[in-house]
Order: C-alpha cells, then sequence, then structure tokens
C-alpha cells in the first residue's frame, strides 16, 4: 500500500471543505484520455459527499506520450497564478472539457475564458514559468509510487481499486471509519 511522500499542504490545489475528514487526490494529466474519463466521475462523487470531501489535483504530465500535457498544466499554473483558486479550477475544469484541442493557442482562449488575460500565460508558456512547479508536483507523484494516471490517493493511501463513481465512493465512505 503505497502512501504519499508529500503530504496535501497550502501549495496545493483543493477544493471542498479543508477541514473534510476525507481528501481525495488526483494525480493527473489533462492530455490522458483515462483523466478525461474520470473527471466527471469525481465531479459526481464531489456532489454526492458534499462537505465530507476535499478533493486535491496534482500534475502528473507524462508528456512523453501526450504531447500537449506540460503546457497544459503548466498553464493552469499560470492561471492560478494570476487568477488564484476560482480561476485555476475553471481552468482545470476546461482543460478537460477541450481535451481534444490543448495546442497554445487554445490554452490561452481557455485561460482567457478562465478570466485571466490569454497574453500573459502564453508569455509564462514561452518562459516556462511553472515548469518547476509542475515538475515538483510531478516528482512528488514520483516519489509515492505514481506510475501512470489518473492515480487516486484516498487520506494519503494509494487507490489502487477501480475509480468508477460507485467504487471511489465505497472507497471513501471506509476510509472514514
Amino acid at each position: 500500500m503505497s502512501q504519499l511522500t508529500l503530504p496535501v499542504g497550502d501549495r496545493d490545489h483543493a477544493q471542498g471543505n479543508p477541514r473534510a475528514a476525507l481528501t481525495l487526490m488526483e494525480y493527473g494529466d489533462y492530455e490522458c484520455p483515462h483523466c478525461g474519463r474520470a473527471y466527471p466521475i469525481v465531479k459526481r462523487v464531489q456532489e454526492r459527499l458534499g462537505k465530507k470531501l476535499r478533493f486535491v489535483f496534482r500534475n502528473f504530465p507524462l508528456h512523453e506520450i501526450h504531447p500537449h500535457a506540460l503546457h497544459a498544466a503548466e498553464a493552469a499554473e499560470s492561471v492560478a497564478q494570476h487568477g488564484g483558486t476560482e480561476a485555476f479550477w475553471a481552468m482545470h475544469d476546461l482543460i478537460f472539457e477541450h481535451q481534444r484541442d490543448l495546442r497554445d493557442e487554445a490554452l490561452g482562449r481557455l485561460a482567457a475564458q478562465a478570466g485571466v488575460e490569454a497574453e500573459l500565460v502564453r508569455r509564462d508558456l514561452e518562459e516556462e514559468r511553472y515548469e518547476p512547479r509542475v515538475r515538483d508536483d510531478f516528482m512528488s507523484g514520483v516519489k509515492s509510487g505514481v506510475n501512470g494516471t489518473p492515480t487516486f490517493f484516498i487520506n494519503g493511501i494509494r487507490h489502487d481499486g477501480p475509480w468508477d463513481e460507485v467504487s471511489l465512493v465505497m472507497a471513501l465512505e471506509a476510509a472514514s471509519g
């Protein structure tokens, strides 16, 4: 049973009740088709568990097989820096909802929809300003035994079971005692 080596902290992107008894963390790749399938499932799990759940997302771009994944993660981090938490989550959602076109121009348009100037994000991508932040997420995943996406952790313990809605909810409820 793998555990997180880097606990959830202030640097993480988290949605939901910060004092929730349950934390579901995903190491994800914005271009990964499996992560794209997991995206609406996680949304439904969040709706079902409400205030009992905090959801955390960390970047794990497999850019060797998904050529736009690294820039998508960097763009999300840029939006977070320029627009704050709500803008990050808007960008996160927009990227998954438009997963088929993650070229830099498209990422700029999505950033604008999330409330951040496309030019700021374009410049950040060009300068690779948030690549170290994305790499830190990636390395924390590697140290925690992540080797593919999506990888979920429930209260810091790797969830190796199925990640359909019913299975995730059951695993989360079992973790709550």
